[in-house]
């Protein structure tokens, strides 16, 4: 029988776990402390798998917490890695992403500097960062514009995700038809075995939800918990519509 390797301290998850310090946080009433995510005052999260995937209906906070657990880390809650700062703030009212990360605490086996946080909202922004820094040091811009909204995104993730790391991922099939999720879930995986990289991320698409071996998270009214593929509101949604979509339509269209 084959013996089963066992896994290094050094391999991911690096980030193993994260709870909300109450007495960093001076008042529950304002957001984002008063989501429902929050209720449980021993909120925490641990990482037990290389990718943890959480799912949610919109308002949950899904986007919120992965913001506060890349301002933790130390990347720019707008996106990007430490160091880079992509996103003009200044017309901000205020940053919710640092200001949960503040009130967020980690555990982590190692420290991990290196990474990205991906908001598919601030890509363009990003990139446009990317491009002028290359510029700026006489090298060649990686130019992820030129190419349609999903080949740019698949692109990025193949150029600045391959190393060791920890990237967190909000909502990135938003430009990825159905068979272009399923080549980002390529990369990922590629990421985790081969670059060894920690991956945390937000989506609504039940194949990214299907991937192998990820922890899977609920972000629901009460807080968060381990859910399973089918009971995850999306994929059932989603089952019901292929067994027959015409009945499923008009159902949904009628109530």
């Amino acid at each position: 029988m084959a013996r089963v390797k066992p896994r290094s301290r050094l391999d991911p998850p690096y980030l193993r776990r994260v709870w909300l310090d109450r007495n960093r946080v001076a008042t529950t009433e304002e957001y984002p402390f008063c989501l429902p995510l929050f209720r449980d005052p021993e909120f925490e999260l641990t990482f037990e798998r290389p990718l943890a995937i959480f799912t949610g209906e919109n308002g949950v906070g899904k986007s919120t917490l992965l913001e506060g657990i890349a301002a933790l880390a130390g990347f720019d809650e707008a996106g990007g890695g430490k160091g880079y700062r992509a996103v003009d703030h200044s017309l901000a009212i205020e940053a919710m992403g640092s200001r949960l990360g503040d009130g967020l605490r980690a555990s982590w086996l190692p420290k991990i500097t290196d990474g990205w946080f991906f908001r598919s909202e601030s890509f363009f922004s990003v990139a446009r960062y990317l491009d002028a820094a290359a510029m700026e040091v006489g090298a060649a811009p990686p130019d992820f514009l030129s190419h349609s909204h999903g080949e740019g995104f698949l692109r990025f993730f193949e150029e600045r995700c391959r190393r060791r790391g920890l990237f967190i991922f909000d909502e990135p099939e938003a430009a990825l038809s159905p068979s272009r999720q399923i080549d980002f879930l390529k990369i990922v995986l590629r990421m985790i075995e081969v670059g060894k990289a920690q991956v945390i991320m937000a989506t609504h698409s039940p194949l990214l939800m299907a991937c192998p071996g990820a922890q899977l998270m609920a972000i629901k009214k009460y807080g968060v918990s381990p859910t399973s593929l089918g009971d995850i509101g999306h994929f059932r949604l989603l089952r019901e519509f292929y067994s027959d979509p015409d009945c499923f339509i008009q159902a949904m269209l009628s109530e």
